[in-house]
């Protein structure tokens, strides 16, 4: 009785009332909206300068250009107007400036935009492209990164400039396209790499030629996102030297050995200041210079470790953990202006938090909790902290909350207009009994109009990662909102592997990938299917990435659960898979060494080696250009369905990589994932 009342209540609080006048969201609302991101705050506390994309699925294009508010009150402008690609700002310390990018004169330079008004100037013309400028604490200089070929890394900047210049256009413009790869990484995520290195640079704002203070055959920025929280680099308060995040300087492609170095703005042979193992990245200098905080890992080799917040005393040269006992990946973290406080984001429980400690010692504290917060800035005065905020029902606007913990204020409105005419249910927060008990927390979505006395369609989603999650946070790719105003019950599971839920539930996923985590989602169905809101049997997935991966576990180990399945860029074969895959240390740590040390864990949670057992209709999504899960995945399954005569299809993109994130792309991709499940649950 107790589990029919509980699943009666989540169907009807799972929605409230919507207004009459409101309708459901459709994906071309989605390329109305406009994106915002990346926002900075004067040097005064007074303005905040912001990243606005719009879509263009006529073009199959996004736009984004640079905007700036008051931070007191909501009066946007917009300070660039070309077609181009114009963002990512910084302000001068002294703030008499906006540095931005700008692909306005072909390939990204940094541009600056005096802030009393008047026609930005070029500041850069590298011809390798210049990106993440940050000023130096006198505002004279700025850093910035530019991936060169390092062979002419040591030779003075105007040699150096024209042999990469002269490399690059032969490459564009030659007839032969051949590619000669001496070592791993030579491409990663949707790009090849072809050999250059991503080098610091310094630019005087009154002239003459940029430093490249990272000379050599290595990276001074780390290629993989993973182990990126924001811009990797960062001038000393005194301005004498730059911290940055160095990947590892042999077997990037198996190693997540980064480490933090310190060199002079002027040049010479960094200091390495980290020797861990594992990974240390994210450097922030203390503003009173004692110390500098970073990001860190303790296991080398797994990407999906704790990352603990680490104090570095540059007098002493010792480093301590701020966060030992705090059970939670530390993320983009700030200091305070007084250097008394740092705060720092955090995922909890499917929500991504702002917490503050002490340096000194103390407890940590929670200052903003509730959906999902990114892009921490601390105000000058140490009185406001700035993020963007998203959660399952809105895309991201820039907030405001005080320093010392309280509400959260929106700054900007960018798309309240059109939400006021979009009926969104939020979803609703569930707790289910997963693989040998353990609670597994997953999102319940429910449409618009929602009639607790009609029995719905339902959809599983299953996340990537696998150590990721379904936070409470708006997605243009995979969004269960979306899916839901189908006319569908969406159920979005954390199983094993999710992040945010303590680390031993991220590790448990590690060798099991079909076990625990596959359970979790079986026990996940099971539970939706049992309220009376869910049509019992009339049930698809769908899930990219590791969802993908499940899918594709799913169609071999499900039965006949599924009446349709969508599966996106999901690794189909382990083995083939670790061959032609970018980063070697996931593969490496997930199935506890390389295939041929270990091949019967490659083959133990394998979808191909169930391949025989393959019935359920399924529609194959793949990307030529995903380096992470390359196309060929995608090609097997495909091959192994048809072979058998299971209906399917497979809808290729040739110029999108892990996502897709063209406009139109976007738009095909919906209509026809949402057209193959109306063939399959309508009926």
């Amino acid at each position: 009785m107790r589990r029919t009342l509980t699943a009666i209540a989540a169907c009807a609080l799972a929605l409230a009332a919507p207004a009459q006048t409101r309708r459901p969201v459709t994906i071309e609302d989605f390329f109305a909206m406009r994106r915002i991101a990346h926002p900075v705050l004067s040097p005064d506390g007074s303005m905040v300068a912001y990243n606005v994309t719009t879509a263009d699925t006529a073009a199959n294009t996004t736009r984004t250009s640079l905007h700036v508010t008051p931070l007191g009150a909501w009066d946007e402008r917009e300070l660039t107007h070309d077609r181009s690609f114009s963002g990512n700002a910084a302000f001068s310390p002294d703030g008499a400036w906006i540095a931005f990018e700008s692909t306005r004169s072909g390939e990204s330079q940094i541009w600056l935009l005096p802030r009393a008004g008047g026609a930005p100037r070029q500041l850069t013309t590298i011809a390798t492209g210049a990106s993440q400028a940050v000023w130096s604490p006198d505002s004279r200089s700025v850093a910035f990164v530019s991936a060169v070929f390092p062979e002419y890394s040591r030779l003075p900047f105007a040699a150096s400039d024209s042999l990469n210049g002269v490399k690059i256009r032969s490459a564009e413009e030659g007839h032969v396209k051949a590619r000669l790869i001496t070592h791993l990484l030579y491409r990663h995520w949707n790009h090849w790499v072809d050999g250059r290195r991503a080098h610091i640079f310094v630019q005087p704002v009154a002239g003459g030629p940029p430093r490249d203070i990272t000379p050599g055959d290595r990276d001074a920025v780390p290629q993989s996102d993973t182990f990126s929280a924001g811009i990797d680099f960062a001038y000393a308060p005194d301005g004498s030297e730059i911290a940055y995040t160095a990947p590892p300087a042999t077997g990037e492609a198996w190693s997540t050995n980064h480490d933090i170095y310190t060199v002079s703005v002027a040049g010479g042979e960094p200091r390495q200041i980290t020797t861990n193992p594992a990974a240390d990245v994210f450097p922030r200098y203390s503003p009173d210079g004692k110390c500098i905080a970073y990001r860190a890992q303790r296991r080398a080799g797994f990407e999906a470790d704790r990352w603990e917040l680490m104090l570095y005393d540059r007098e002493r040269r010792t480093t301590r953990s701020l966060t030992g006992a705090f059970d939670a990946h530390v993320g983009s973290f700030a200091w305070s202006p007084d250097s008394r406080t740092i705060y720092f984001e955090a995922e909890v429980r499917a929500s991504v938090q702002i917490f503050a400690l002490s340096p000194a010692g103390g407890a940590i504290r929670t200052v903003v909790a509730g959906h999902t917060n990114h892009d921490l800035i601390v105000s000058p005065d140490g009185k406001t902290l700035l993020f963007t905020r998203t959660s399952a029902v809105r895309p991201a606007e820039i907030y405001r909350a005080p320093a010392d913990s309280g509400d959260a204020a929106p700054v900007t409105h960018a798309n309240d207009a059109l939400f006021a005419a979009l009926d969104i249910p939020p979803p609703r927060s569930v707790t289910y009994a997963g693989d040998g008990g353990t609670p597994v927390q997953a999102w319940l979505y429910t449409p618009p109009g929602f009639d607790p006395a009609r029995k719905y369609p339902l959809v599983l989603m299953v996340h990537g990662g696998p150590q990721n999650a379904w936070d409470d946070t708006w997605s243009y790719r995979w969004n269960p909102a979306l899916w839901a105003a189908g006319s569908y019950v969406v159920l979005a599971p954390n199983p094993r592997g999710s992040s945010g839920f303590g680390q031993t539930f991220v590790d448990e996923v590690s060798r099991d990938w079909g076990g625990k985590a596959f359970v979790d989602c079986m026990k996940g169905l099971d539970y939706a299917e049992a309220l009376p809101c869910v049509e019992r049997g009339n049930v698809a997935a769908a899930g990219a990435s590791f969802g993908g991966y499940m899918m594709n576990w799913f169609l071999g180990h499900a039965g006949d659960r599924f009446r349709a399945i969508v599966t996106h860029d999901g690794t189909y074969n382990a083995r083939s898979n670790y061959g032609t895959t970018d980063e070697l240390w996931f593969d490496e740590w997930e199935h506890g060494g390389t295939p041929w040390e270990n091949p019967e864990e490659y083959d133990r949670f394998s979808p191909h080696t169930a391949a025989g057992r393959f019935r359920t209709p399924t529609l194959v999504i793949h990307g030529a250009l995903d380096f992470r899960v390359p196309e060929s995945e995608g090609m097997q399954l495909f091959t192994a369905l048809q072979r058998q005569g299971v209906p399917s299809e497979f809808l290729y993109f040739p110029d999108e990589g892990h996502w897709v994130l063209k406009p139109a792309n976007s738009l095909l991709w919906h209509r026809t994932v949402f057209a193959w499940l109306e063939r399959y649950l309508r009926r």
